[in-house]
């Protein structure tokens, strides 16, 4: 075997060695980053409408729904 032929595998075995595992995800805590949740569905709720009319959430499904509460304290 040619001494480039060598190297080459040698320098590939080493590369192969350190990668991580692979399914190993990153280390948060060392890159000073919190992992991403999944946004949870919101729960049911209906709220009246500005007629007075009463929407559920599930009415909406599939739509964009935008929530805006206003109150003074």
């Amino acid at each position: 075997m040619s001494r480039i032929r060598r190297l080459a595998l040698t320098s590939l075995v080493a590369m192969l060695l350190a990668t991580p595992a692979a399914g190993v995800g990153p280390d948060f805590a060392a890159l000073q980053v919190q992992p991403y949740d999944p946004p949870k569905p919101a729960p049911a709720f209906a709220l009246p409408d500005l007629s007075g009319k009463m929407v559920r959430l599930e009415e909406l499904r599939g739509k964009v729904v935008l929530l805006f509460f206003w109150a003074t304290w």
